[in-house]
């Protein structure tokens, strides 16, 4: 599963997930956008600018512009893959690990993988 993730770099950082980005952009605008006060943004002109980006439904504009007014940055990642037990389990992490780049040291010998009994495969 892919999701994208939002975080906002305040005090406490505040972080969202959603299945897509447009999704994500519509929780940002309610949960940041929406719920912050006019006088935290002190321009009139300014909250006007997010009160008709919220209205209009340009949810990436009322984001940018909050992110502008306010100063708080708020970094967003989509695509973002979701891993669980079954996408890396122990012997494909052992595998990834020492096929890393950090083991790619001519010089140096890779560890061996640990044997694997015959009932101890996993189901996949």
């Amino acid at each position: 599963m892919r999701v994208s993730i939002a975080v906002c770099r305040s005090d406490p950082p505040e972080v969202w997930v959603a299945r897509e980005g447009a999704t994500l952009a519509r929780v940002l605008a309610v949960s940041l956008v929406a719920n912050t006060r006019p006088e935290q943004i002190g321009d009139p002109h300014a909250v006007e600018t997010l009160r008709r980006a919220l209205l209009d439904e340009r949810w990436d504009d009322a984001v940018r512009a909050w992110i502008e007014h306010t100063g708080i940055p708020v970094d967003v990642y989509d695509d973002v893959d979701i891993v669980d037990e079954h996408a890396l389990d122990e012997d494909h992490t052992a595998f990834e690990i020492r096929m890393a780049p950090l083991f790619g040291d001519p010089e140096r010998e890779a560890p061996p993988l640990r044997p694997v009994d015959a009932g101890d495969r996993r189901a996949g």
